[in-house]
C-alpha cells in the first residue's frame, strides 16, 4: 500500500462520510459532551463540537440549551477549544476551560450569564485538567498538571507541551524519573480576590480531587508523579488552609469519581480494577469523614461511573450493568439504591455513562446515543426518557448501514457467560465477520455513536461486513469479580472468550468461517496480535497501538505497572508470562496478513511495539505492513489521519477477505 492514498476510492469515501457527519464550515453542532444543568433545572450547558475544517482536532465551544423549548445557542467562540462548562451554585456565572491563548494550555475562564462576556482568571503554572465550584460558590478547585506532564491513555498518551524552554534544538533530553513538571497539584481560585493559591500538600501527586466541605478536599493521590503511579493511588483528605493531609483509604485496586455532600460529612468514591487512568467503573463506597468509616453500597449489579450528590441525603449515580446503561439514586438515610432508568438500546456520550441531575428526585439530563443514532440532549423525568434536541447529521450513512443489532451471550470453555454485540449489514448471511476487540482490558462495547473516530465501522457495514463486538472477561458492567478475572491472566482465558464467540457465530449461521477478520486498539491491538499467533482461522488482521513484547512495554511505556498488574509476573522471569504471552515470541506460528498501525508520539504503547511485531512477521514470511502516523499518540485522533486510517483499514479487509466471496 502506498504512502499517499488520498487519491483512492476508500479515502474519498471516508472524507465524504466525515464531511456529512461533521459538516465543516457550516457552524453546525455535530456532537456534544460534558453536560451540566443549572440550579433551577431550566437550562444546560455542554461542550459542542463545531468543525471549521477536517484538519487537526475538532474544536469545542460552550453551548447552552433550554430544556423546555430545545432552543440552543453557542456562548463562546474560541479560538482553539472551550470545554467543560459548569454553572456556579448561584447560577450567575459559568466556569469553563479554554486554551484560546495558547493551544493545549487550558486555563479557567468565567462567563457572566447576564452580559455574555467571558473573562480569564489569573493563569496557574500548568494546564487545568478539571475544576469544581465550592459548595458556596466563592471558590473554585483547579486540578493542575505541569507543562510537560503526560496525558492519560484515554487522552492520547502524549507528553503535553513544555513551556518556557529556550534551549537550542541540539540540546539533549535528560530524564531523572522525577521531573518537577510531571506533578499534578491542586490550586484554589478565590472569586472575591481574583487570585489563585496552591494547596501545598507536599509529596502528594493529585490525580483527581473534589471539595469535601468548605476547607477540605478529597484527593486520589500518589507519592510520585509518574503516570504508572496512578495504579497504586490512595484516598486522602487535605486541609486547603494548612495543607495537612491524611490517608483515609488504601484500595485493593484503583479509585475514581470522588464526590462529597455539600456539608462534607459524606464522601462517595468508586473502586474498581482499572486499566486506564480516568476510566473507573466499579463498586461504590461511602466514607463518613468524621469517623473514617467506609462501607460498600449495593448498587444492584451496576458498575458505577458517575457520582453526584443532589443533597446531603441523595446521591445520583450512573453506570453499566451487562448490556444496559443505568441511572439510579442512592438514599443515604434509607441505605437504598433505587433504579431510575435503564436501557440496552441507548447509552451516553463519553467513555462511560455520565448524567447531570435536576433536583433531588433522580431526574437528570443526559447526552444519549446509540450505534445508529447521533448524540442528542435528553431529559429523564420520573423514569421517562425524552429527547430535547438531536445532533443527527448523516442518517442515510449511519443508522441505515445497520440492518440489525443483536445482543449475544455464549459460554466460554470454562462455563463463564460472555456477552457481546453483533451488527449486521443488509446482505444475507452467513456474513464475513470482523471481530473488533475493545481497549482496556477493563472497558466495554455499548451502544455508542461511531461518528467520532470510528466511522470506518459504518464503511465496513456498507460494504457487507458484519461487526462482532465482544466483551470478554475483564470488561466493565459485569461486576468486579468478572473484571478482576483478567488480572494476572491477560492473554489467557480471555483468548478463549473471544474465539468461542466466533465459534458460536459460525455455529448459528451468522458468520462465514472462511472470512473472519480481527482488529482492535490498545488491549484490542494486543489481543489481535496475540490471536493470530494462537489460531489460524483469521483471513486478515489490523492492529492499532498494540503491545507485542511485554518486556519492552514494561521498560519503555509510561505505565509499566499496567503490565505487572495484568500479567502478575516480572520481566526478570525468563520462563514467565512476560515472555510466554508476548506475540513476538509466537510470530513463527502466524499466517494472517496483518496491517500494523501506531502513533509515533504514543507513550502508553510506544510505536516500537508495532515495529517489533511487523519485523517478526516479515522474518517468518507473513505478509505485513507497518503504518506510523508521525503526529498521533495512543489511537488515531486528528484529521486527516482519521481519514487515512479508515481508508487503509477498509482496504486491507477488502483485499484479504472480500465481502463477496469468489465464485
Amino acid at each position: 500500500m502506498q504512502t499517499d492514498i488520498r487519491d483512492t476510492d476508500n479515502y474519498r469515501a471516508a472524507q465524504e462520510l466525515y464531511e456529512r457527519l461533521r459538516k465543516p464550515g457550516t457552524q453546525s453542532i455535530t456532537d456534544a459532551v460534558d453536560i451540566n444543568v443549572d440550579s433551577d433545572g431550566s437550562n444546560a450547558v455542554f461542550s459542542g463540537f463545531l468543525a471549521d475544517t477536517l484538519h487537526g482536532s475538532i474544536p469545542t465551544r460552550i453551548c447552552q440549551i433550554n430544556l423546555a423549548s430545545g432552543e440552543q445557542r453557542v456562548l463562546t467562540f474560541g479560538p482553539n477549544s472551550d470545554r467543560l462548562a459548569k454553572y456556579a451554585p448561584n447560577g450567575r456565572l459559568i466556569g469553563f476551560l479554554s486554551d484560546r491563548l495558547d493551544p493545549g494550555n487550558f486555563q479557567l475562564y468565567l462567563l457572566d450569564r447576564s452580559t455574555g462576556v467571558a473573562r480569564a482568571t489569573p493563569q496557574v503554572p500548568g494546564w487545568v485538567e478539571y475544576f469544581h465550584w465550592s459548595p458556596d460558590g466563592t471558590q473554585i478547585l483547579l486540578g493542575v498538571a505541569g507543562h510537560g506532564a503526560d496525558l492519560s491513555s484515554g487522552q492520547g498518551a502524549i507528553a503535553s507541551k513544555k513551556r518556557g524552554t529556550d534551549a537550542p534544538p541540539w540540546t539533549p533530553m535528560v530524564f531523572t524519573g522525577n521531573e518537577n513538571f510531571r506533578w499534578r497539584r491542586a490550586w484554589i481560585y478565590d472569586l472575591a480576590s481574583d487570585s489563585n493559591r496552591a494547596v501545598g500538600a507536599s509529596g502528594l501527586n493529585m490525580w483527581e480531587a473534589n471539595w469535601c466541605g468548605s476547607d477540605q478536599i478529597a484527593a486520589v493521590a500518589s507519592t510520585g508523579p509518574e503516570e504508572g503511579e496512578w495504579y497504586g493511588a490512595s484516598l486522602h483528605i487535605v486541609n486547603t488552609l494548612t495543607a495537612r493531609h491524611r490517608c483515609i483509604y488504601t484500595p485493593q485496586y484503583q479509585l475514581g469519581w470522588p464526590a462529597a455532600s455539600a456539608s462534607g460529612r459524606h464522601l462517595a468514591i468508586v473502586e474498581a480494577v482499572s486499566s486506564d487512568r480516568g476510566l473507573v467503573a466499579g463498586s461504590l463506597h461511602i466514607v463518613e469523614i468524621g469517623t473514617n468509616r467506609i462501607y460498600k453500597v449495593d448498587t444492584k449489579g451496576v458498575d458505577i461511573t458517575h457520582t453526584e450528590w443532589r443533597s446531603d441525603r441523595h446521591l445520583l449515580l450512573s453506570g453499566h450493568r451487562g448490556f444496559e446503561t443505568v441511572v439510579c439514586m442512592y438514599d443515604l438515610e434509607a441505605s437504598e439504591c433505587v433504579e431510575i432508568w435503564a436501557s440496552a438500546v441507548l447509552s451516553t456520550s463519553g467513555n462511560f455513562a455520565t448524567v447531570s441531575g435536576i433536583g433531588r428526585t433522580g431526574d437528570c439530563v443526559i447526552i444519549g446515543e446509540s450505534f445508529g443514532s447521533a448524540p442528542e440532549i435528553a431529559v429523564i423525568r420520573s423514569g421517562e426518557y425524552r429527547s430535547i434536541n438531536s445532533f443527527e447529521t448523516a442518517r442515510a450513512d449511519t443508522a441505515d448501514s445497520i440492518a440489525g443489532v443483536d445482543r449475544l451471550q455464549w459460554r466460554a470453555p470454562d462455563g463463564l457467560e460472555i456477552q457481546g454485540w453483533l451488527l449486521t449489514p443488509h446482505a444475507k448471511g452467513p456474513h464475513p465477520v470482523i471481530m473488533n476487540i475493545h481497549g482496556g482490558p477493563v472497558f466495554h462495547w455499548r451502544p455508542s455513536w461511531f461518528g467520532r473516530r470510528t466511522a470506518h465501522l459504518w464503511m465496513l457495514l456498507q460494504r457487507g461486513y458484519a461487526l462482532f463486538l465482544p466483551n470478554p472477561r475483564g470488561s466493565s458492567g459485569r461486576g468486579q469479580t468478572f473484571a478482576s478475572s483478567v488480572v494476572g491472566e491477560m492473554g489467557g482465558a480471555d483468548t478463549s472468550d473471544l474465539l468461542s464467540g466466533l465459534d458460536a457465530l459460525v455455529e448459528q449461521g451468522f458468520a462465514d468461517p472462511r472470512r473472519l477478520g480481527v482488529t482492535g486498539g490498545s488491549y484490542g491491538g494486543y489481543m489481535t496480535s496475540w490471536l493470530i499467533t494462537q489460531d489460524s482461522r483469521f483471513a486478515a488482521a489490523v492492529t492499532l497501538a498494540p503491545i507485542t513484547n511485554h518486556v519492552s512495554q514494561h521498560l519503555t511505556s509510561t505505565v509499566p505497572q499496567f503490565v505487572k498488574l495484568f500479567l502478575a509476573d516480572s520481566y526478570t522471569n525468563p520462563a514467565g508470562k512476560y515472555f510466554e504471552r508476548s506475540p513476538i515470541m509466537h510470530a513463527r506460528k502466524a499466517r494472517t496478513p496483518t496491517l500494523n498501525i501506531c502513533g509515533a508520539l504514543d507513550r502508553c504503547t510506544p510505536p516500537e511495539e508495532a515495529v517489533q511485531f511487523h519485523n517478526a512477521l516479515l522474518e517468518n514470511n507473513v505478509q505485513s505492513e507497518l503504518v506510523i502516523y508521525p503526529q498521533e499518540g495512543h489511537g488515531i485522533r486528528t484529521f486527516p489521519a482519521i481519514l487515512d486510517y479508515a481508508a487503509r483499514l477498509t482496504s486491507w479487509f477488502e483485499e484479504h477477505m472480500p465481502a463477496t466471496p469468489p465464485r
